[in-house]
């Protein structure tokens, strides 16, 4: 008899769960941090005709000049930083994790943060080190740094804001932190659509520094493009452990038509800071739920009884993120994300219902 994956498969594999999405057909779909707006319907025509004359049968050009060339100028990269494109930014977290992953290495990062960075250090067997925030998800910089001694990581992952509590840490203490830190310090500003704030103009200042962004947030979620700079002598470390054609034809001339006009993707950024604000107003005049306040395009709340509130929403045909039991600090939150104008009130009225 042959074995089967109990026998074959790593412990630490088996005794995890697969990342569940769940169906999200004739729902109102708050639960990822996604656009709700499509693109303009002239612009989806452009990138139509694109896509129509894609010779598909070939491999994409690893290289993506025409695209490299559309993320540096529109997104302001310094002309000296090297340059990382990968299949969303979970594929950039793998790559690093996997380059910097030698024997006994640490990864640090504050907790609760993006589930891929524990993720990605049990794949590639690094130790990972969770230094937690305060109750009010501020960062705890004393702490943060007393852990940058006792470790010495070899990597360090910063969520600038945070996800999944949407707070914007002090650029001081990250500062400290990068200057701190014996290894690589990863900032992922998976959000700098709506926090515009970003380290990216002093890449130059930090050799250990590297940016990391996604254009899924801003309305190419579908597109699946990540992409990192930093140092050249990194990322040339980067690129040897980069799949040889991670990102597809499709992705890369789909996504520089779009970044072309980035203009329409801004004003929808922009419209969806509005509904942000108007959405956070809402949810604090919720007997019950406590709102906290968001530089991304979701808000995270806690209220009586996140399971029971969820599952009314769900039979409501609203899909929230449900965080209650994922960590101590975000007992009984649920994470929204910023719709449009009609689904952000469909959501409080269901809130109300369900509360």
């Amino acid at each position: 008899m042959k074995p089967g994956p109990a026998e074959l498969v790593r412990e630490e594999i088996l005794a995890l769960k697969a990342y569940h999405v769940p169906s999200a057909a004739g729902m109102i779909k708050l639960d990822a941090m996604e656009n709700p707006y499509r693109l303009p319907e002239a612009l989806r025509e452009e990138v139509g005709r694109v896509v129509a004359g894609l010779a598909i049968n070939r491999y994409p050009d690893p290289a993506a000049p025409a695209l490299k060339a559309r993320l540096r100028a529109t997104f302001a990269i310094p002309a000296e930083a090297g340059l990382l494109i990968g299949n969303g930014s979970d594929e950039i977290i793998a790559i690093i994790a996997q380059t910097l992953a030698r024997p006994g290495a640490a990864m640090l990062a504050p907790e609760p943060s993006f589930a891929m960075y524990r993720m990605n250090a049990l794949f590639t067997r690094m130790r990972f080190v969770g230094v937690p925030l305060n109750a009010d998800f501020s960062l705890d910089l004393g702490r943060f740094l007393d852990a940058i001694a006792a470790h010495r990581p070899a990597l360090t992952f910063i969520a600038y804001p945070n996800n999944p509590t949407g707070n914007l840490f002090p650029a001081e203490a990250v500062e400290r932190i990068i200057e701190a830190a014996p290894g690589v310090v990863v900032l992922d500003e998976a959000y700098h659509a709506f926090a515009r704030k970003t380290f990216m103009p002093r890449l130059g200042e930090f050799a250990n520094l590297v940016v990391m962004r996604t254009v899924s947030k801003l309305g190419l979620a579908g597109v699946r493009l990540g992409y990192a700079a930093a140092a050249p002598g990194w990322i040339d470390q980067f690129d040897k452990v980069r799949p040889p054609y991670n990102v597809s034809s499709l992705a890369q001339a789909v996504a520089e038509r779009v970044l072309a006009h980035v203009g329409a993707l801004d004003r929808q950024a922009e419209a969806i800071k509005s509904e942000r604000s108007a959405l956070f107003d809402g949810l604090r005049d919720l007997r019950g739920v406590e709102a906290f306040a968001s530089e991304a395009n979701f808000i995270l709340v806690r209220v009586p009884d996140a399971d029971a509130v969820h599952a009314r929403l769900l039979a409501r045909g609203i899909l929230v993120r449900n965080f209650n039991g994922s960590h101590p600090l975000l007992a009984q939150c649920l994470r929204l994300t910023v719709g449009t104008p009609g689904e952000n009130q469909l959501l409080l009225d269901a809130l109300t219902e369900a509360l």
